[in-house]
């Protein structure tokens, strides 16, 4: 595939004069460059691509976009943007024929409760007759396909490449989610999203190498609302009034007030021969119908209604709603193993204080036995989140297993010492098990019937991160070798 360069740079505010050469693909990595590339420098927290401009052209590149100045030899086009992101995010979108116009798309931000919410979205609207594509931390999925990405909003070329993959497969829906970091580096800057989604919001994400403050990590996540059509609220969180504030989109909310646009009611959670099922009225338009879900817990509650709210809105009946939402499956996140021992393992991606308490809240109305917790905390991010985490689970779990959970480039022990500082009031034993299949064998090995393994941090994850390495790690298989399944 040939473009000419004006094409891609249609509507696009640059200086430099250039020749309207034939462009063959757009290139952000110096190590795919190569012939009929133009090659992007982008600016990230550890690496300057215009350090690499010379490598790309070394390669081949002959065109390039930068903010700083670079020199190169003479024969090299150089094109100069204020903000190479929002260059790449613009080119990308022109590259590949805008195909964002041509999906219904739904994006959805907050802190937790993303990926549970797109999947089950996802299963609804297929339910419906949809084609349906998923962007998120699992991956981007397009049919049979899984592309792995190392952020949950992929770069912004990669985005518009899947999303035109989905137009040619046949796909006419997207749901993505919309990480705060996304947004922080134009990543979707200039999609305007059909549907925004607003979860719930707590501090996360805030130290070295993420968001600076709270502050900077709130408005990170309200941009979404400049950026789509109508916009879904949680309306039971408290930063819902900030979030909603000055939106350019129509707002709608859901949550548990009878004032919201689509509400639950009559709240209730079933164990029943293992099943741990949530139970509610759909509330909406002065119609009301009992849902019954195999999803556990509160938290399962307010993402099934998010999903149930917007299809809803998106003129699904409830009966295939309610289809769509029992036949959801959601890997890593509330994963429930039964084993023939008569307790039950739970898998879940809780890595910060307000996903961990809500999977301790999700349990607590099916407690009958012992809860063993085995978690960690990774490398590299908010030392914060390590004092929460180890205070939040020691106080819920009878018995509590620190171990490894991706260190990456930190010393496994020093992470540990984090974890342990913020311990003040734990209900029962702590136990150090730095290998984390050691520390899974033994909450298997100990558990009785009744009881709760609760295993958090990795959930979909197949893979420990230590060194820049990812080794093979796989929960769900170590479990199930274990117990016999």
């Amino acid at each position: 595939m040939y473009m000419k360069l004006s094409t891609i740079l249609k509507d696009i505010k640059i200086s430099g004069n250039y020749p309207d050469t034939d462009i063959q693909d757009l290139c952000y990595d110096s190590r795919k460059a190569g012939e009929g590339l133009l090659f992007v420098c982008l600016k990230g927290y550890e690496s300057d691509g215009h350090k690499y401009a010379q490598s790309a052209y070394d390669k081949g590149c002959r065109v390039f976009c930068v903010e700083d100045d670079i020199v190169l030899p003479t024969d090299a086009v150089i094109l100069k943007a204020e903000n190479t992101r929002k260059f790449l995010a613009l080119a990308s979108a022109n590259f590949f024929g805008h195909p964002s116009k041509e999906l219904l798309t739904v994006a959805i931000t907050g802190t937790k409760g993303k990926t549970s919410t797109s999947f089950m979205i996802s299963s609804v609207l297929s339910a419906s007759g949809r084609k349906v594509g998923l962007v998120g931390t699992i991956g981007t999925i397009i049919g049979d396909k899984i592309y792995k990405s190392d952020n949950s909003t992929p770069e912004s070329y990669c985005i518009h490449k899947h999303f035109r993959e989905m137009v040619s497969e046949g796909i006419d829906t997207v749901i993505m989610e919309t990480s705060s970091q996304g947004f922080k580096l134009d990543r979707t800057y200039g999609i305007l999203f059909d549907i925004g989604i607003f979860t719930n919001l707590s501090p996360d994400h805030i130290g070295d190498g993420e968001h600076a403050d709270y502050e900077e990590y709130k408005s990170c996540k309200k941009q979404l609302f400049s950026a789509c059509k109508t916009g879904f609220f949680n309306a039971n969180d408290k930063e819902t009034k900030y979030m909603e504030e000055n939106a350019s989109c129509s707002i709608k909310e859901f949550g548990t007030n009878t004032s919201c646009d689509y509400y639950a009611a009559e709240i209730g959670f079933i164990a029943n021969e293992g099943k741990l099922l949530a139970e509610y009225d759909f509330c909406h338009n002065s119609k009301k119908t009992h849902f019954i879900i195999p999803h556990p817990g509160k938290a399962s509650v307010y993402n099934s209604l998010c999903a149930a709210s917007v299809c809803s809105f998106l003129g699904i009946s409830d009966d295939v709603i309610l289809k769509g939402l029992k036949d959801t499956v959601i890997k890593g996140r509330n994963e429930i193993i039964n084993t023939k021992q008569g307790f039950s393992v739970i898998i879940d991606y809780a890595h910060n204080e307000l996903s961990v308490k809500s999977v301790f809240d999700t349990l607590e109305p099916y407690r009958k036995g012992r809860i063993f917790t085995v978690f960690g905390c990774g490398g590299n991010r908010s030392k914060l989140r390590r004092y929460s985490m180890g205070d939040v689970i020691t106080r819920h779990s009878d018995i509590a297993v620190i171990t490894s959970d991706n260190p990456r480039f930190e010393k496994l022990d020093d992470i540990i010492e984090d974890i342990k500082t913020g311990i003040t009031s734990p209900l029962g034993e702590v136990i150090i098990i730095k290998d984390r299949k050691e520390a899974i064998e033994y909450c298997l090995k100990k558990a009785r019937k009744d009881d709760i393994v609760l295993i958090v941090g990795k959930g979909h994850q197949n893979y420990e991160e230590i060194e820049g390495v990812k080794y093979p790690f796989d929960e769900k298989q170590i479990v199930s070798d274990f117990v016999g399944i």
